[in-house]
């Protein structure tokens, strides 16, 4: 049986299983088919744990990780709200097809309707249409204000420390 969490950082329970979950994700060629390196393994928990603008849903089925959302709040000027951006989703790879995805967007829905969130945002990689299906089906859609000027594009410029 599933159970599905918001996540206490504080729980060893709830900070091994993301680890897991975001190693699992890492490994992917969506991830970028590398693990986790040892600064992050070891330093992700207590830094997520400083930043009140993180939530994290995890799946279980019993001990076992089974999926796992960690998404951040923004800000949307235009409707002077919070909202969630979906920074990271995984289904472990047994329990794709299974319904998992659906249940944690739930736990996370409602978590933003109880923050007051406008919306829910996210970028993904777009050669992963299984997953932009999956997204699709439940009810997210590519960003644009007018048709006119096409849809938004997920840019970054990478800083050096």
């Amino acid at each position: 049986m599933l159970k599905i969490v918001e996540a206490d950082l504080n729980n060893s329970v709830h900070a091994d299983a993301l680890l897991t979950m975001l190693n699992e994700y890492a490994l992917h060629p969506m991830g970028g088919a590398e693990p986790l390196s040892s600064h992050v393994r070891n330093n992700l928990l207590s830094e997520l744990k400083q930043r009140s603008i993180a939530r994290v849903v995890l799946a279980f089925d019993g001990d076992t990780p089974a999926g796992m959302i960690i998404s951040f709040e923004g800000f949307s000027t235009f409707a002077c709200k919070p909202l969630l951006n979906l920074h990271d989703v995984v289904v472990s790879a047994p329990y794709r097809g299974k319904g998992v995805f659906k249940l944690m967007l739930q736990e996370l829905e409602t978590i933003a309707q109880r923050l007051g969130c406008c919306k829910l945002t996210m970028e993904i990689l777009e050669g992963n249409q299984h997953a932009m299906a999956v997204y699709k089906a439940h009810g997210f859609a590519g960003f644009e204000l007018d048709p006119a000027m096409g849809k938004a594009v997920f840019w970054q410029k990478k800083l050096t420390s």
